[in-house]
């Protein structure tokens, strides 16, 4: 089993920035792929950006290209979340999740989730 814990949500005024965090613990052997997901009230849950873990091959959501960044720090087992210029619509609850590097980097398929981070962004 594979343990997430998310952290860095929080309440930022649109075009402000804010690093998400995501700490695993476990079978971490089995999250090499990390990444993060968002649901907003009413909507579907969205893929966000997921990366390998030797970082070498990456995937963003249109929505988010030019403005978010995932990134790793594999000896702490934790992968990160820049979020630049936010804006209204990117307010949701941030998932971080976790898989085995067999699955498509660009697949919303993971094995593993965290609880969830709340991120609002205000207009």
């Amino acid at each position: 089993q594979v343990q997430l814990v998310e952290s860095g949500g929080g309440l930022v005024q649109a075009g402000g920035s804010l690093r998400l965090s995501c700490t695993a613990s476990g079978r971490t052997f089995s999250s090499a792929r990390m990444g993060w997901l968002r649901q907003a009230p009413g909507k579907e849950r969205e893929f966000v950006a997921a990366n390998r873990r030797n970082g070498d091959i990456t995937f963003y959501a249109d929505s988010v290209k030019g403005r978010f960044t995932i990134s790793r720090d594999n000896t702490k087992n934790t992968v990160f979340l820049q979020m630049n210029d936010l804006k209204p619509e990117d307010t949701a609850v941030y998932y971080c999740a976790a898989s085995s590097a067999l699955i498509s980097i660009s697949s919303p398929t993971f094995e593993y989730w965290g609880q969830g981070t709340q991120v609002t962004v205000s207009s």
